[in-house]
């Protein structure tokens, strides 16, 4: 018997014989309680990563001296999130900080007394607490189409997820901005059956999602068309069949719904500055063609000039590393090919497998599931920027909950089937611990070997000049240290006392080279030719790599 897809506001039913009753309860439990301890253990032991300095110092900046001045390209909602975790620190900025956002950052963490490692914990947390209920907006999303068990699967591949472990557990807001989408997606499932509870809240999430991420408008026209969906839908089981009165409904719904997303992204400008102080940053881009509507949106001011700076980053011509080979440009086939080295087998499987039984058997779903996804991925491959999933996070969430489709497959192989693949998912997540940044899965070599065919975010973020520290003093003590690295932390803070090989001669490098695998990927050409003359002897958290020079 398929599930009942019908019942939105609960879990189809079922089997509710009481012996059976606590067991997606402790299920639920014992996923969250290991996503927690993963993310945790990651937040504690990780060094800042390369945005994170910038939202965190934004976050205290604005909250203290009410202004938008700065990390303009991203709305403020993300950032007042990371900040709450930071409100008892008793962080202060001097109002008259003229340097950019990369050394406010910097500043904030590493000049204003605290402890750098304490303070970027404390803006990791919210995160960690956020993606922590989006999994359980994932468990009920999957449950009201499937059941508990199929809730329990898309849980499952949601908390063992390498990508999402990794980025929930940073100060970041990729991870947030996704989630939010889900949400709203959710609710407007939930609205079929009861769309005047449900629709606002849906709004809310849609709000959120946009004030969090500028890449979240994407989703905007096909939510919007979801409401209309949802309202028709609600209205064609409570009475009479009357389509064009229905879908007028729908429409004004959706307006509605569109309304209070609007108002949430106005609330989080005004809750940072209530007058709305705005001086516009130099060098903004004209507009043109489409663009130049975009600046009809009734948002604010501030944000339709940051969707400005978006779109000069877009104009800029970047270089992608993918399998190893470095491109001028992006690759419209980056993101599908990235997300197959960086997701585990299992899942890969859960999810084709799921996507197959959503179309087939629970039709009406695939719409709020299957669409949203298609449509947010399509708009990210069209980007400049090839820098990492984190562009596609939201891929990972959806299709955890297309995977829960798979249990309402009625043949005698098919729990087995599932639990195998959910057990290759544990094992392979568990194997990276705590090294969930660089994962690879096992087709691809795993971790050790990722930063051989992605780089950036894929792998090397900068996160382990901490362990890097650890392992000098431990392993190399007094040994010479030449150092490339890629990212925001200060080496000296954390006692590493190196020197720039690419400012001296070659023939001046002698001793440790310790370089980033984000830099080896794009080495230019005298990197390239110290590293040609180096042996590599010992690598860091698979983003680091030390090689001895003679």
């Amino acid at each position: 018997m398929i599930a009942d897809v019908r019942r939105e506001d609960g879990p189809p039913p079922g089997d509710a014989r009481p012996a059976r009753r606590w067991l997606p309860a402790f299920a639920v439990v014992a996923l969250l309680a290991e996503m927690a301890v993963a993310m945790l253990t990651t937040a504690v032991e990780q060094t800042p990563t390369i945005d994170e300095p910038v939202y965190l110092g934004t976050a205290i900046f604005s909250l203290e001296h009410h202004s938008l001045r700065y990390n303009p390209e991203h709305p403020p909602l993300g950032k007042l999130l990371i900040g709450i975790g930071t409100a008892f620190a008793d962080v202060h900025v001097d109002p008259g900080f003229e340097g950019d956002q990369t050394q406010l950052g910097r500043s904030v963490l590493y000049e204003s007394g605290h402890d750098p490692g304490r303070l970027l914990l404390s803006a990791r947390l919210p995160v960690i607490v956020l993606t922590l209920l989006f999994g359980l907006v994932v468990f009920a999303f999957a449950r009201d189409l499937a059941g508990p068990a199929g809730g329990v699967v898309a849980l499952a591949l949601y908390a063992l997820s390498p990508d999402l472990v990794a980025h929930g557990s940073l100060a970041t807001l990729d991870v947030p901005a996704a989630g939010f989408l889900v949400t709203s997606a959710w609710l407007l499932w939930r609205a079929r059956r009861r769309p005047r509870r449900y629709l606002p809240l849906a709004g809310l999430a849609l709000g959120a999602a946009v004030a969090t991420k500028m890449s979240a408008l994407a989703a905007v026209p096909v939510l919007l068309l979801l409401v209309v969906l949802s309202w028709w839908q609600a209205r064609r089981t409570a009475g009479p069949h009357r389509t064009a009165r229905h879908l007028a409904a729908g429409a004004a719904a959706a307006a509605g719904v569109a309304l209070l997303a609007v108002a949430v992204v106005w609330g989080s400008y005004l809750l940072v500055d209530p007058q709305l102080r705005w001086v516009p940053p130099p060098g903004l881009p004209p507009p043109h063609g489409l663009r130049a509507a975009a600046g009809l949106l009734p948002l604010p001011e501030p944000y339709l000039d940051g969707m400005r700076v978006q779109f000069g980053f877009e104009d800029r011509v970047w270089t992608t590393f993918l399998f190893g080979e470095q491109h001028v440009g992006a690759l419209w086939y980056y993101l599908p090919a990235a997300l197959l080295v960086k997701t585990p087998l299992g899942a890969l499987a859960l999810w084709v497998a799921g996507v197959v039984a959503m179309v087939s058997r629970l039709r009406p779903a695939a719409p709020y599931v299957l669409l949203p996804a298609a449509v947010l991925l399509a708009s990210a491959m069209t980007g400049s920027r090839d820098l990492g999933v984190r562009y596609a996070l939201f891929v990972p969430m959806f299709l955890a909950i297309a995977a829960a489709g798979v249990v309402v497959v009625r043949r005698r192989w098919a729990p087995a089937a599932v639990a195998v693949l959910v057990a290759f998912v544990a094992v392979s997540s568990l194997r990276t611990f705590p090294y969930y940044l660089p994962y690879a899965n096992e087709a691809f070599g795993g971790p050790a070997r990722t930063h051989r065919l992605l780089h950036d975010s894929n792998v090397d973020w900068g996160q382990d000049l901490g362990r890097l520290a650890v392992r000098l003093r431990q392993g190399y003590p007094g040994e010479r240290v030449w150092l490339v690295y890629k990212g925001s932390g200060v080496p000296s803070h954390y006692g590493i006392e190196a020197a720039d090989p690419l400012a001296v001669p070659p023939e001046s490098v002698h001793g440790l080279l310790v370089v980033s695998d984000s830099a080896m990927a794009k080495a230019d050409d005298r990197l390239a030719a110290l590293l040609r003359t180096s042996t590599p002897i010992d690598e860091v958290g698979h983003s680091i790599t030390i090689h001895r020079r003679p």
